[in-house]
This record gives C-alpha cells, sequence and structure tokens, in this order.
C-alpha cells in the first residue's frame, strides 16, 4: 500500500487544494460574487486527481482506490453545487461541502491507492466515469435529503430555515439526482453484467461489491417505486435514501478501505 509518505509531492498538491477549499467556504459568503472564487479550489482539486490518478512518480501507470474514489465524489458533489447555485444562490451550503472537499483531498494524499493492473482493458475508464458520476449524484442527494430533515425539523420547532431553500424545493432537488443517480448506477451494473470480461478479464462474479451494488440498485428502485405508487416523501423516504447511499459506499469505497488498509492488500 502506498502511503503519502512515500509521495513527496502528494501534500504540496492536496495541503494548497484543502486550504484553497476552506478560505473559499469562510470568503464566499463575505464577498460580491464569492462563489465564483470556488473554481479556484476545484481546479486544484482536479488537478491533483489527474496527477494522482495516472501517477507519474510510477511510470503512469493508472492508480485507484478508496480514497481517490471518495475524493472525486467530492469534486463531482462540489461541481453539482457550483452549477446549482447558478439556480439557487440562496442555498446556504458553501462551509459544509468545501470541508467535505477539503477533507476529501486530504485523505485521498495519505492513501492514494495502488497500481492497476498493465493489461487493463481500455472499457475500465468509462465504467468507472459511470460508477463515480453515480457516487456523485447520490452524494448530491444524500446531502439535500440532509438539508430537507434540517429544514424539516426547523419548521416544526417554528424557527428560521438557516438552509435557504423551501421544504418542497429540497425534496424536488433531491428526488431529481436520485432519479439521475439511478440511471447511472444501472448503467453501471449494466455495463458490468454484459460486458465484464472485456473490463476485468473476468464474467461477472457474485463478490462484495456486486452484492452491495445490486442491492444498492434495490434500495433506490424501491425508493422510486413507493415514491410513485405510495407517495413515499420525508422521513420514509430519507431514511430508504441513507440505506440506499450507504450500501452503495460499502460497495466499492468500503470494500477498497478494508483491503487497502485493515488487510494491507492491493485487491
Amino acid at each position: 500500500m502506498i502511503l503519502a509518505s512515500d509521495l513527496p509531492s502528494a501534500w504540496s498538491l492536496a495541503l494548497p487544494t484543502a486550504a484553497a477549499y476552506w478560505l473559499t467556504g469562510w470568503l464566499g459568503p463575505r464577498l460580491p460574487r464569492g462563489q465564483r472564487l470556488l473554481w479556484v479550489p476545484l481546479a486544484l482539486h482536479g488537478l491533483g486527481l489527474f496527477y494522482f490518478l495516472w501517477a507519474p512518480w510510477d511510470g503512469g501507470v493508472l492508480h485507484f482506490g478508496f480514497a481517490p474514489a471518495l475524493s472525486v465524489t467530492a469534486w463531482l458533489l462540489l461541481m453539482l453545487y457550483l452549477l446549482e447555485q447558478h439556480w439557487f444562490p440562496q442555498l446556504r451550503t458553501r462551509w459544509a461541502w468545501t470541508s467535505l472537499g477539503a477533507l476529501a483531498v486530504l485523505l485521498a494524499a495519505i492513501f492514494p491507492g495502488t497500481a492497476l493492473h498493465t493489461d487493463t482493458s481500455l472499457w475500465l475508464p468509462l465504467h468507472w466515469a459511470l460508477g463515480l458520476s453515480a457516487y456523485g449524484l447520490f452524494a448530491a442527494a444524500l446531502g439535500h435529503a440532509w438539508l430537507m430533515q434540517r429544514a424539516e425539523a426547523n419548521i416544526r420547532k417554528a424557527v428560521d430555515n438557516p438552509v435557504g431553500l423551501p421544504l418542497l424545493t429540497l425534496e424536488r432537488l433531491t428526488f431529481r439526482f436520485v432519479y439521475a443517480g439511478f440511471v447511472l448506477l444501472s448503467a453501471t451494473l449494466l455495463a458490468g453484467l454484459f460486458f465484464g470480461e472485456a473490463i476485468y478479464g473476468s464474467a461477472w462474479q457474485w463478490n462484495h461489491k456486486s452484492v452491495f451494488s445490486v442491492l444498492a440498485w434495490v434500495s433506490f428502485a424501491s425508493l422510486l417505486w413507493g415514491r410513485r405508487h405510495f407517495g413515499w416523501r420525508g422521513r420514509v423516504a430519507v431514511r430508504v435514501l441513507y440505506l440506499g447511499c450507504g450500501l452503495l459506499l460499502l460497495a466499492y469505497a468500503g470494500s477498497r478501505f478494508v483491503l487497502e488498509v485493515v488487510l494491507g492488500r492491493s485487491a
């Protein structure tokens, strides 16, 4: 397992990016059009992802692992937030999301992943892109569901809403992200089912990753079915969403964490 101590350049990229995220989270609300500052840490974050995934210190061999997966997810979440700010500038979640981005960058610097086999299929990056995009969309749905719970709790307590968006708007946004994430997760599973041998060199296998992925898919499908036919919303919908996101996290990031950190294995 490669640690950040093996990579002198890891912190030279991670620390400025994390500092830029925290500085942006603090300064953004205090400056006119401060949301534009978020492009700076996002650009640094993207540069760091490119550097660590393609690993020039290791001959340009593709690297990946649980922490880079979480870092890519955080980057996608913040990109979605930046786009969302265009339509909903009153959304007040900058400090939470930038802090999450900073922590993900630092974690990826500590655990930059392991090298993949040199005979990896060219289809693998596409498969990853689908899966990680689903991760990012479900992370956005999870974040909005959390905000929705906060807004609902404040309504019950008859206090001001600190989130900045009405409850119904948050609910609508949450399920838009769920629908989009479900489509991409379905495409990811279908690609693994029908093209697994071309991507991974072996046909579909019922291992921990595929089992948790299918269970997550079933959870999200149940959530969308329940909302359409039974009007699920509020606590019931949020709990099913939390369950699905937890299973999806275990499908790759959680299992890779056990392999890389607990067991010290690369695969």
